[in-house]
C-alpha cells in the first residue's frame, strides 16, 4: 500500500502543470511497460537537480510517434526499432531497464503464482479455443487447482502498445497458430476479448471482471495485487515470475551497439528464465544534441544511483557491461 501511495503522490508530482525553463524539464512519452520505475527515478532525480521530467505514460506506439515527429526529448518503446528504420526516422536507440510481462487472471479461490500455463494452452486461451476455465487442457496441467466451471473474458491493450509487441513475439515463437492467424506487433486484432489503454487500463478491467485472464507488466500486477501465473519456459521448467527469473532471462541478451541494441529477450533459453521478458527502451532524435545531452544526463544518473529503485518495483537493472557499452555508444553519438 505504501507504495501504491508513493507512486500515487510521483504521479500527481510529475504531471502537474510545470512553468519551468525548457532547460529544466525534460518531456518524454510512450511505453507504460516501465511507467513506475521512470516515475520513482525522476522524482528523486527531481530532489537531487531540480530537473523535473514530464512523463506521457501513453503506450510504445505513441512514444514513437512523438520522438519521430519531434514534438518530445526522448519517446519510449518496448518494442525496439530495426536499425533500418531507427535510420529512415534519424533516430538513436538504447536500452533502459529489463522487465517482465505476465499473465494475470481473476479466479476465485485460485492463489497467486497457483495456476500453471503452458505456451499451447496460453495460446488457445487468447485465440478463444479454450471458452471455460474447467477445460480438459487447463485441468490436465493443474490436477490439484479447482477451476470453476467459468466463462473466460480475454483483456488486452487497445492501444499501440510494447507490452504487446513482447507478449505477441513470444507467442508468435512458441505458438503457429498465433503466428499464422494473429502475429506479432505493437497492435495485432486480436480474436477475443475486450480492449483495455495501457497497463492501467488491462490491470484495471482484470481486477474488476471475474474469470478474466490479461497480460500486464510485472509491477502492475505487484501494485494492483493481481493473481499471477506460472508459465513453462523454453528449458520445459514452470517457472513464477520475478526478479531472479527475469534476471535469468536477461543474462542471455547479447545486446549490440552497432544494431542500436535491438533484440528480443523472449523465450530464453536459461533454465530458470521467465520466457516473456524484454528491455524497454530509449529514442531520440539525432539532431537534437543539446535535448539529449540532458536526456543523457538522466539515464546515466539512474544507472548510476537506480538500481535499488529498479529492483525494488522488480525490474532489472542493466548490468554493467551493458552500460560501458551504452556509454560508448553515447559518445560516439556525441551527446556524452
Amino acid at each position: 500500500m505504501k507504495t501504491i501511495l508513493k507512486l500515487t503522490l510521483i504521479t500527481a508530482l510529475l504531471f502537474s502543470f510545470v512553468y519551468a525553463d525548457a532547460a529544466d524539464t525534460l518531456n518524454g512519452a510512450g511505453a507504460t511497460f516501465p511507467y513506475p520505475v521512470y516515475a520513482a527515478w525522476a522524482y528523486d532525480y527531481n530532489k537531487i537537480t531540480g530537473v523535473q521530467l514530464n512523463y506521457q505514460s501513453i503506450g510504445s506506439g505513441g512514444g514513437v510517434r512523438q520522438v519521430t515527429e519531434r514534438t518530445v526529448d526522448f519517446g519510449a518503446s518496448d518494442d525496439p526499432s530495426k536499425p533500418e528504420q531507427l535510420q529512415k526516422d534519424g533516430l538513436l536507440q538504447f536500452p533502459a531497464v529489463i522487465g517482465g510481462v505476465v499473465p494475470v487472471i481473476n479466479l476465485q479461490n485460485v492463489q497467486p503464482g497457483q495456476l500453471k500455463l503452458d505456451p499451447d494452452t496460453l495460446c488457445k486461451l487468447f485465440l478463444g479455443e479454450i471458452k471455460f476455465w474447467d477445460d480438459d487442457r487447463v485441468k490436465k496441467i493443474n490436477p490439484e487447482v479447482k477451476l470453476p466451471h467459468s466463462e473466460v473474458t480475454v483483456v488486452y491493450r487497445s492501444d499501440g502498445s510494447g507490452t504487446t509487441a513482447i507478449y505477441t513475439n513470444y507467442l508468435s515463437e512458441t505458438c503457429p497458430a498465433w503466428k499464422e492467424k494473429v502475429g506479432a506487433g505493437k497492435a495485432v486484432k486480436f480474436p477475443v476479448g475486450i480492449g483495455g489503454k495501457g497497463n492501467e487500463g488491462v490491470a484495471n478491467y482484470v481486477k474488476r471482471a471475474a474469470g478474466s485472464i490479461g497480460y500486464v507488466e510485472f509491477a502492475y500486477a505487484k501494485q494492483n495485487k493481481l493473481n499471477f501465473t506460472q508459465l513453462k519456459n523454453a528449458a520445459g521448467n514452470f517457472v513464477t515470475p520475478g526478479f531472479d527469473s527475469f534476471e535469468d532471462a536477461a543474462e542471455s541478451g547479447d545486446f549490440d551497439p552497432k544494431k542500436d541494441f535491438y533484440l528480443w529477450l523472449t523465450n530464453a533459453p536459461g533454465k530458470n528464465s521467465w520466457p516473456i521478458a524484454g528491455a524497454t527502451f530509449i529514442l531520440l532524435a539525432k539532431e537534437k544534441t543539446a535535448s539529449n545531452k540532458n536526456v543523457v544526463k538522466f539515464f546515466d544518473w539512474a544507472f548510476k544511483n537506480g538500481d535499488n529503485k529498479a529492483k525494488e518495483l522488480v525490474y532489472v537493472p542493466l548490468p554493467q557491461s551493458l552500460e560501458d557499452k551504452i556509454r560508448a555508444y553515447w559518445k560516439e553519438k556525441g551527446i556524452y
